[in-house]
């Protein structure tokens, strides 16, 4: 299986990551994709990248929407996310991630104003790289999807965590997205992703933790790690009504498809 989404370089993995990767790769992971958030942490994410020798562990590049005040102004961020996709000692990263709009936490005009800058740079490296993107999408999917319909980026990429409508993810999949679905399967209490999991075709999902946020319904209050990814496949071949090694095969198809693995 692949984890499309996990944040291994983050410091709360100082003390175990060795042991996280191998019982990873005795539980029959294939690859890990770690997306960077800001900047600063560019060159610890390739890093680790670079020196992983269990599992196969891919980055990405990207300034995450929650993060703007840590963020470089846009015309020297777009300078420096050319430059690091460009000349990346292990090579071009599979997608620019984490990137997108977030409107949840501060949705005041000002910061909306810059978030939108800074995603819309990063839509356009993409495209000129022809590279995938990973979106971090919160209370923002129209908004987003206006953005994508106008760029039409040719490699797609992936929801991640998606929280949308029935009808925003019909809307992302016509764009050449898929959805990335983890942890906030596993809670009783998400019945609209439940229908949107058995509803899209199976193509159109890949497998994530979003480590160590977005913990599962099984260890609620606990650092999430990558280790939860088979139980919470288990609970969406559930949902999908389908055989766990089935899910775990076209997720792992699908990530390798839109990311160029």
């Amino acid at each position: 299986m692949i984890d499309t989404h996990c944040h291994l370089d983050f410091p709360v993995f100082d003390h175990d990551r060795p042991s996280l990767l191998q019982q990873a790769k005795e539980s029959g992971f294939e690859g890990i994709i770690i997306p960077a958030v800001v900047q600063k942490d560019w060159p610890r994410v390739i890093r680790l990248c670079e020196q992983s020798n269990l599992i196969t562990l891919n980055f990405a590049l990207g300034l995450h929407p929650c993060f703007v005040d840590q963020h470089v102004s846009v015309d020297e961020a777009e300078l420096a996310l050319n430059e690091a996709v460009l000349h990346s000692v292990t090579g071009r990263p599979v997608a620019v991630g984490e990137i997108g709009l977030d409107y949840f936490i501060d949705s005041s005009e000002d910061n909306r104003k810059k978030q939108y800058a800074l995603f819309t740079m990063q839509l356009a490296v993409a495209k000129k790289h022809n590279l995938p993107v990973l979106l971090h999408v919160r209370k923002a999917h129209d908004e987003v999807l206006k953005c994508l319909r106008k760029v039409r980026l040719p490699k797609g990429g992936i929801v991640h965590a998606f929280s949308g409508s029935e009808q925003q993810a019909a809307q992302y999949c016509e764009l050449g997205f898929v959805l990335g679905i983890g942890g906030s399967a596993t809670y009783d209490r998400a019945k609209k992703l439940a229908r949107i999991i058995r509803q899209v075709p199976l193509e159109s999902l890949v497998l994530e933790t979003d480590a160590p946020d977005i913990p599962p319904a099984f260890s609620r209050g606990e650092r999430n790690t990558p280790l939860n990814l088979p139980r919470i496949a288990q609970k969406i071949a559930e949902i999908r009504g389908v055989n766990v090694a089935e899910l775990v095969q076209q997720t792992s198809t699908n990530a390798k498809r839109v990311l160029g693995l």
